[in-house]
């Protein structure tokens, strides 16, 4: 769905949804104590779990940083597995996600996650589940990284991380529906690691570690070899799309590139079918990754997605090695 534009602000809209949004908060509440207090089970798989998510409906960045953190972990030594619901899936039964998966039956997010990471990506409703499923299939792996999972407490995990984009931080800083907010703010001194995505955040964040995107190569859809830089859109009519949590990110993104387009920004997993890039008056379509996995079977030559990649504070991935170390001389 499309980010509401209430959750920015305490206006009427957000005023009059106030009530629904305390029973919400309660009930997140009172489902998170029971998992504290053992009402409700925690299941461990065995392996270090590390968590990467927000508190926050809508995307802030946790995909870019999840593919960080598996290829990060590869240079290590480890053999880390990603798990994910798979937000839009079909099925809901734990399974591995092929390099060619379509989004429609694993979600768009695991299916980039596939292609990129280098590593078995699995996915399924119960975490839990999805995590012992893969280390049955992959026995070697010895980490498992839970993509938007940080409010699946039935998965226990050794390291949290939270990420806020820094353009739209908490927003109105309200609960659910009459916010963004699916826990409370006070849930981020608890985690592990804060990590910013952006530098461009009129709001203090202590301890808060920075992660920027970048990226300056457009793969084809149709040719997946053929690379080309932002000076090849130079002086052509381009038209961009976007459809993932913050799209004006994307735009902005282009225009620091060098590259003048005319947006399009569509709802977060958008399911885009041929008509939704018919524009007329265009040499060229660009769009995110997570758009292009979407775009394949109507793919053609004209038709980009930009590459990027995650560069997050080197101090994130030495207080992950630290807990790996520690939780080995612990196991």
């Amino acid at each position: 769905m499309a980010t509401p534009t209430h959750w920015q602000h305490r206006g009427a809209v957000a005023l009059l949804l106030l009530p629904i949004a305390a029973v919400f908060i309660a009930i997140a509440a009172l489902r998170r104590a029971a998992w504290r207090r053992g009402l409700l089970k925690t299941r461990h798989p065995g392996v270090p779990v590390i968590v990467v998510g927000n508190i926050t409906a809508g995307g802030t960045g946790k995909t870019p940083l999840t593919l960080w953190l598996a290829q990060f972990l590869q240079k290590q030594g480890h053999q880390p597995g990603i798990v994910s619901r798979g937000y839009g899936a079909a099925d809901h039964h734990a399974r591995a996600v092929p390099l060619d998966g379509d989004p429609h039956d694993y979600g768009d997010e695991p299916c980039l996650l596939a292609r990129r990471a280098g590593c078995p990506v699995w996915v399924g409703t119960d975490r839990v589940a999805v995590a012992q499923a893969l280390l049955a299939a992959h026995p070697q792996t010895d980490v498992i990284i839970s993509d938007d999972g940080l409010q699946h407490y039935r998965l226990a995990r050794d390291f949290e991380i939270a990420v806020i984009d820094s353009a739209r931080g908490l927003g109105n800083g309200w609960p659910l529906p009459a916010g963004p907010l699916r826990e409370p703010a006070s849930r981020l001194s608890e985690v592990d690691a804060v990590v910013i995505n952006g530098n461009d955040s009129k709001q203090a964040w202590p301890q808060a570690l920075v992660m920027t995107l970048n990226g300056n190569e457009f793969r084809n859809l149709q040719n997946p070899q053929h690379i080309v830089q932002a000076g090849h859109f130079k002086n052509r009519r381009v038209h961009a799309v976007a459809g993932i949590g913050n799209p004006q990110r994307f735009f902005e993104q282009l225009g620091r590139l060098g590259v003048s387009c005319m947006p399009h920004a569509f709802a977060d997993h958008h399911p885009y079918i041929e008509a939704d890039l018919a524009f007329a008056g265009n040499d060229e379509i660009v769009m995110t990754e997570k758009d292009a996995v979407k775009c394949g079977s109507f793919a053609n030559v004209r038709q980009w997605a930009l590459i990027v990649n995650a560069i997050p504070d080197p101090r994130l991935g030495e207080l992950i090695l630290a807990r790996l170390a520690q939780n080995g001389r612990h196991g």
